[in-house]
Formats: C-alpha cells, structure tokens, sequence
C-alpha cells in the first residue's frame, strides 16, 4: 500500500505530516498529495489502517489525519480542518456486517474489525437503539471466516469488506441500516488536525484535493483494479456512487445524531459541537 501512495517528498521536514489510511475510499482525498499539483505541500503517512490514524494525531506524530469521526468525541484537542469527508448516503459497500445468523436480532457476539473505531460504535449502536439488544464484542484481524468461526457476526470495512467471498453468509450494508433506521446519510472519517497544529495546516485545501483526486478516478481505480481484482466499471460506481466526500446539510445531520446516539450509549465522552479550524 505505502509504495501506491508514498511521494518524494517524503523525508521532507518543511511541510506538515499527514496521515490518512490507503483503502480506495480514501484515495480521492490523498490522490494530488501523492500523484497531482499538491504532492509538494505534505509529508504524507500512509501504511496504516483508520484507527492507526486516529492514534498518529492523539501522539503528534501527524499535524493532520483523516480519522474516524467517533476520535473527535474522544480527543478534545483536535478540530475539524475540512468538509472533504468519507461517507454514504445510502450504501457505502465497504463497511458491513457479516454473519450465517438469519436475523440480526439472532445476533449476539460480533468480532469487530481492528481496523475500526467509528464502525465498531456504530454496531453497537444500531443493536442498542435500534434492534433493542445487547451485544458481546471483541477485536480481530479483518478475516471473515476466522471472525465467524468464533462469532455469531463480524464487521469487515474498507476494501477487504468488498472482496471476501459471500456463499453461505448474509451480508448487511451498515451505511443502509443506518438510512433504514434514520433517514440519513454517514460520515465515516474526516479530516482532523491538532489545535496546536492549526497554522501549519491552515494553508492545505483538502476541498480542492478531494476535487482533483475525483477528477482522476479512472487513474485511481487503474491502480487499485490489480489488488481487488474487482471490474473496473464497479469499482468507479463505488467512488462516484456509492461514497459521498461532501459533509453537506444532510451529511452533518447524520454526524451529528451519531454523535449523540455514541454518548448516550457511552460510546464517547460527551458530545462536542462541531468546532472548525
């Protein structure tokens, strides 16, 4: 992943480091840092998965991360440095829920995909608020069918969550139980940086980057194609159609009832209005 995405200007120390994961929902945002006009303008971090992320900005290791939304409930030190965000209106793909359970209510205990923190809470939520029951939950390797052999269900995400086979096992789109329960879109990961850091990465536009990454989507999805051994026309439906990269008026609303849902539940300490750089 870190060759797909690493530039020259790597060992840079003039320019403030960014982290962000390397699945394909993320390649639009960090496409000009890497490839385009802006790969002269950060330090960009890329092998490690969301969680990673969050963990790089809590320790300073990064000025600016991409980082699961439910990390901003949880460091109070970071803002909000750009409505450039990944997210689904309806179905997102590549965040799901796995189980050979018939109903979900049937579902008791769910290995959660290490990878995940905002997925992992959101789980927990629609069980909670939504279903009415409690769950037994533990970590693990994002392995389908090791998950399951211990595990009444698994939450896979990113782009091990589109490639696993599926005979057999039945497969929820969390983005749509969400719709389904709420009437709104997700917001997966945002653009987050410390407040200490503010005037180091005042000056990047991650609007405009996510505008040329989306530009390219053909050239993304040649890059990725190889990997996920998925066709080429799905995989563009997936970053044209199925991910959304705007925090809009519906997006926000989303965040902000998951935001409030992940307190009440003692999922996140509190719930800290949206505060922006």
């Amino acid at each position: 992943m870190g060759e797909r995405t690493g530039n020259s200007d790597s060992e840079r120390t003039d320019v403030p480091r960014v982290g962000a994961s390397s699945y394909l929902n993320t390649a639009p945002l960090i496409w000009s840092f890497v490839h385009g006009p802006r790969a002269h303008e950060v330090r960009l971090v890329t092998d490690a998965a969301p969680a990673r992320c969050a963990d790089m900005l809590a320790r300073g290791a990064v000025e600016a991360a991409l980082v699961p939304v439910i990390e901003y409930q949880r460091l109070p030190e970071v803002c909000i440095v750009s409505a450039a965000c990944v997210g689904a209106r309806t179905e997102v793909r590549s965040v799901v829920l796995v189980t050979r359970r018939d109903d979900l209510r049937d579902v008791r205990t769910v290995a959660l995909d290490e990878s995940s923190r905002t997925s992992a809470a959101l789980v927990q939520i629609i069980f909670r608020e939504f279903l009415g029951r409690e769950l037994q939950t533990a970590p693990a390797r994002p392995d389908v069918h090791a998950m399951l052999a211990t595990h009444d269900a698994a939450l896979i995400i990113g782009d091990p969550a589109m490639t696993f086979a599926r005979a057999g096992l039945r497969v929820y789109d969390l983005a749509r139980l969400w719709r389904d329960h709420t009437g709104l879109g997700f917001v997966f990961a945002l653009w987050m940086a410390h407040e200490r850091a503010r005037e180091a990465v005042r000056a990047l536009d991650f609007a405009a980057a996510r505008d040329e990454g989306l530009a390219h989507a053909d050239e993304i999805v040649a890059r990725y194609e190889p990997e996920l051994k998925l066709p080429r026309a799905e995989l563009l439906a997936y970053l044209r159609d199925n991910l959304c990269f705007e925090l809009n008026a519906e997006m926000r609303a989303g965040l902000e009832l998951y935001f409030r849902l992940a307190h009440k539940h003692g999922l996140a300490p509190e719930t800290r209005p949206l505060r922006w750089l």
